[in-house]
């Protein structure tokens, strides 16, 4: 305990600073040593050998894993990731370079024209460093002092299922779905029946085999398709729900339309969004880097303010019955700020979420891209991701960003 304690006042960014400038200017030496290290860990590994995961919710149990875009589910193979990523980063020239670069007219509009591209990028980039560091839910959630963060996660999946009133007779729409760690819970809490779609082949792979070695087959299905264009018949779902998904969405008012049309008359809709809330300047540089960076580090054309997501609602023909943040309380002595889990705790569950814990699972990723386990690419992916949880707590911190904006609409009778 003395030892983890004592991490706490360790200067991170300057320590690993110091480090990847040493690898950078000698990379053979970093590269020898690293094939030490890790060959007691890696001799099972093979560079041009995928690895078949169990998912059986325990491949990402161990704190050092080589399964990081590296298994026989994926569907981008060697050098395809660096493409993606390369492709990736080019809908967001000038990120983080120049504030105001991603926010012209023209740069969103790229991110709107591309967004299947994008968003598909994205996922097959970061669904594995989001499995390994959250789990199979790809979400926040309020959270309260009493509350461990699972709980806390489950907890807003299961208000989302009581607001939309489901039973075992329910037959319900997952948009976003993911690798369907909502959606398993949800149908497990309530008996319904789930059809997920993510636009994503990968995260369909994953989510179906998860579905099937957790014996909810019969149950959860995750398709393959893009909600702006629903492959459901009309007025064939009891409610749909969406979880931080319908951000990605280059056209919000036409992603709803697709669902109130898939709705039966009177059939609920609800969900979870990422906005800006009140305390955003778009007249401050500071509010509008911040937001870029959020913005480039999870794959969004553009994030709006939360009036506007009420107001896509009413233009696709529902009902809004309720519409607030779920993390108005976050700052009360009662509840643990939703982005506190990005900083992380000095615990075992807890340490790769914190600065330290991420900073060492980047170092990780770069020795295995560097021996040839990981794929090329996949410590930019890294990097990314790391730059953006920073990004994410600064937008908590400061106020001016939730991704926990609730709504709960209605398909008239």
């Amino acid at each position: 305990m003395e030892v983890i304690a004592s991490l706490k006042n360790v200067n991170v960014e300057e320590l690993c600073d110091k480090a990847v400038k040493f690898a950078e200017k000698n990379p053979v030496v970093v590269g020898a040593g690293a094939v030490v290290a890790l060959f007691g860990v890696t001799r099972m590994f093979s560079p041009t050998k995928s690895k078949l995961m169990r998912r059986d919710g325990k491949d990402y149990n161990s704190t050092i894993s080589t399964n990081l875009l590296n298994n026989a589910d994926h569907t981008l193979k060697n050098d395809e990731f660096s493409t993606s990523v390369d492709d990736y980063e080019g809908m967001f020239d000038g990120a983080r370079e120049s504030t105001g670069a991603i926010t012209s007219d023209e740069s969103i509009d790229l991110r709107k024209q591309r967004y299947a591209d994008m968003v598909n990028h994205f996922y097959n980039l970061v669904t594995d460093f989001y499995e390994y560091g959250w789990g199979q839910s790809f979400h926040f959630g309020p959270r309260f002092i009493n509350e461990d963060f699972l709980q806390s996660i489950r907890r807003a999946e299961y208000y989302l299922a009581l607001r939309m009133g489901l039973n075992e007779k329910s037959k319900v729409m997952d948009i976003g779905c993911g690798v369907g760690g909502p959606m398993r819970n949800i149908a497990v809490h309530t008996g319904a029946k789930i059809d997920g779609i993510t636009i994503n082949q990968y995260q369909v792979n994953v989510g179906n085999r998860y579905n099937t070695e957790l014996g909810l087959s019969d149950r959860c299905r995750s398709y393959c398709g893009d909600f702006q264009n629903l492959p459901w018949a009309k007025s064939t779902y009891d409610a749909a729900y969406q979880i931080e998904a319908t951000c990605h969405s280059p056209d919000r008012v036409a992603t709803f339309k697709g669902i109130y049309d898939c709705l039966k008359p009177g059939g609920y809709f609800t969900g979870y969004e990422w906005v800006m809330i009140d305390g955003y300047d778009k007249n401050n540089k500071d509010h509008i880097r911040i937001k870029e960076g959020i913005e480039v580090g999870n794959g969004l054309p553009t994030l709006v303010e939360a009036q506007v997501i009420v107001e896509n609602l009413k233009s696709a023909g529902f009902d809004v019955l309720d519409n607030f943040d779920a993390n108005r309380g976050m700052h009360s002595a009662y509840e643990i700020p939703w982005y506190d889990t990005l900083n992380g705790s000095f615990t075992a569950a807890g340490f790769r979420m914190t600065h330290i814990g991420r900073c060492c699972t980047h170092a990780l990723v770069w020795l295995l891209e560097f021996v040839m386990v990981a794929p090329r690419g996949s410590t930019k992916v890294s990097a990314l991701l790391n730059a953006t949880a920073l990004d994410l707590v600064e937008g908590g911190q400061d106020a001016i960003f939730t991704p926990s904006y609730f709504f709960l609409a209605r398909k008239p009778e």
